[in-house]
C-alpha cells in the first residue's frame, strides 16, 4: 500500500498533505525518512511515523460514542448536527457511519464504524442483537401493562413487536427495557399503546457493548481490542 493511501485511510492526512510532509522529511518508515509519498509499505509490518506521531494501522475503525440530545444518528443532515460532526476533522474524513440509529432526542450508546459487513450482520433482524435502554415514563406502569409490553405490543399501525424484557424501578415510572429489534420510535410507540408517554430514553447497551460512563455527552473513544473481538464473535 502506498504511504499516501495509508495515511488517507487512517484519516491522518490527505494525499497532498502526505506528499508535502514527505518532501519535508516528515514521514519515517522504520526509522528512515522517505522522499516521496508514493513509496509502498506493508501496513501490518512497517512502522510509520508522520510528523513525529506513530500511526497505528487499523483495517477498520470502531468508535463508541455517548450521543447527546438533539444530535442526529446519520452521516450528514441538512438541518441538524450529526454524530459524525462530533468527531475530530481527521476522523470525519473516513467513511464512518452509525451502526443503527438513535432517535434525535434519545441519548446514549452509538457505535460508529466503516466495517459494512459487520454492521450489516449486527443490524440484520435474524440475528436479534439485544439493545438495552433506560427509560422514564409519564405515568407508572402496571403489572398488566408490563406483561403486555413484554409479550409483544400492538403498535398503531398494527405491527406486533417481538417479546421484550422490562426491569421496572420502584417508582414504576422508570426502568430498563431490552429489545431485539429497532422499529421507528419503537419504545415511544410501545408506551403509547398503553396510553403512556416516554419522557427520557437512553441506550446503555448494544450487543456486547456497554455505555462507557466515563464519557460525557458528545464524547467518544475507540473500541478496545477486547470489545472488537466480542463484536466480531457476537451471536
Amino acid at each position: 500500500m502506498r504511504i499516501d493511501k495509508f495515511l488517507s485511510n487512517m484519516g491522518i492526512a490527505s494525499r497532498t498533505e502526505s506528499s508535502k510532509a514527505a518532501r519535508q522529511g516528515g514521514i519515517l518508515v522504520n526509522g528512515v525518512a522517505v522522499k516521496g509519498a508514493d513509496v509502498h509499505i506493508d501496513p501490518d509490518k512497517d512502522e510509520v511515523i508522520f510528523c513525529g506521531r506513530k500511526i497505528e494501522y487499523r483495517k477498520y475503525t470502531y468508535i463508541l460514542m455517548n450521543k447527546p440530545d438533539g444530535v442526529v444518528s446519520a452521516t450528514e443532515d441538512g438541518k441538524d448536527k450529526t454524530v459524525i460532526d462530533l468527531l475530530p476533522e481527521e476522523l470525519q474524513k473516513l467513511n464512518l457511519f452509525p451502526c443503527g440509529r438513535l432517535d434525535k432526542h434519545t441519548l446514549g450508546l452509538v457505535m460508529l464504524t466503516d466495517n459494512g459487513d459487520l454492521a450489516h450482520r449486527l443490524l440484520s433482524p435474524k440475528h436479534h442483537v439485544k439493545k438495552k435502554y433506560f427509560f422514564e415514563s409519564k405515568f407508572p406502569l402496571t403489572d398488566e401493562e408490563i406483561k403486555y409490553l413484554e409479550a409483544g405490543a400492538t403498535l398503531e399501525d398494527g405491527y406486533i413487536t417481538k417479546p421484550a424484557e422490562i426491569e421496572l424501578c420502584a417508582d414504576k415510572k422508570s426502568g430498563y427495557i431490552t429489545l431485539v429489534e429497532g422499529k421507528y420510535h419503537q419504545i415511544k410507540r410501545m408506551l403509547e399503546s398503553v396510553n403512556n408517554k416516554i419522557t427520557y430514553l437512553e441506550r446503555v447497551t448494544f450487543g456486547p457493548l456497554v455505555l462507557d460512563e466515563s464519557l460525557a455527552r458528545g464524547e467518544w473513544r475507540f473500541l478496545t481490542k477486547n470489545e472488537i473481538e466480542q463484536l466480531e464473535t457476537y451471536k
